[in-house]
């Protein structure tokens, strides 16, 4: 489970988001969107904890795989600035990821740096003759990234908060202008836009949480999430990704 992946390259492409591209064997292993890589960013004991990143692209045919995130604190940042050539220590792949279905048309939502993990979730889809329809929320117009690949895999509304660009408002106000019927839906991003999403959608889905974690592989129990029953679910290891209305949110 833990790999050297070699960094293709590092570009900023919304602000301070980046997307980096590694290389690895790793990849051909990596078949189930939704999973993540857990990331460590510096040998030194001020960066101990590994990052969770989600996956936003795999091909195993070239043998790299893309990630998307915000460069926000210390870890993130100093993986911002690393350099073409450089290997990353990483644990992958991990978590449980979207499970696919052969459905007619399916809306995919996504919230911020909840939005990497749709775009090779759609990939799949597509590839089973699944359609795609896309809603993607963001702050800002200056936060707005990927809108052009996921054009390219089905219909795609932007709405942004301060209303800079697309639609103002947030993901919900543009789902109820949607005239489509879906058959399921699947979701990343903030917890109170999942939790909007897990109480008021009419159709099955299932939502990706992100979370801090300490191990990644379901040992330390610090990324747990309450259950109806009681009970606890860990995000690393049960998780990200749960079936609408199997946790509490």
């Amino acid at each position: 489970m833990k790999h050297l992946m070699r960094i293709l390259s590092v570009e900023e492409i919304a602000d301070n988001i980046f997307e980096m591209v590694l290389s690895g064997e790793i990849t051909k292993e990596m078949k189930v969107s939704g999973q993540f890589v857990h990331i460590r960013v510096s040998p030194y004991t001020e960066n101990v904890l590994r990052r969770p990143i989600s996956i936003a692209n795999v091909d195993a045919d070239k043998e790299t795989l893309t990630i998307i995130f915000r460069a926000e604190g210390d870890g993130t940042t100093k993986m911002s600035k690393m350099q073409v050539g450089d290997d990353l220590d990483v644990l992958t792949p991990l978590g449980n990821g979207y499970p696919l279905e052969d459905f007619n048309h399916v809306l995919l939502v996504g919230g911020g740096i909840g939005v990497p993990p749709l775009h090779e979730l759609s990939k799949q889809l597509n590839a089973r003759g699944v359609k795609t329809t896309h809603v993607l929320g963001f702050n800002s117009k200056k936060d707005v990234f990927y809108e052009d690949e996921f054009n390219a895999l089905g219909d795609t509304y932007i709405t942004t908060a301060d209303g800079t660009y697309g639609k103002e408002g947030f993901v919900t106000d543009q789902i109820e202008l949607l005239e489509t019927e879906f058959d399921q839906f699947y979701a990343c991003g903030p917890k109170v836009m999942l939790k909007v999403l897990n109480d008021s959608m009419d159709i099955d889905g299932y939502i990706s949480l992100e979370e801090r974690m300490g191990c990644g592989i379901g040992v330390c129990y610090a990324c747990v999430v309450p259950k109806p029953d009681g009970s606890y679910a860990k995000i690393c290891s049960d998780g990200p990704v749960f079936k609408k209305g199997e946790i509490l949110l």
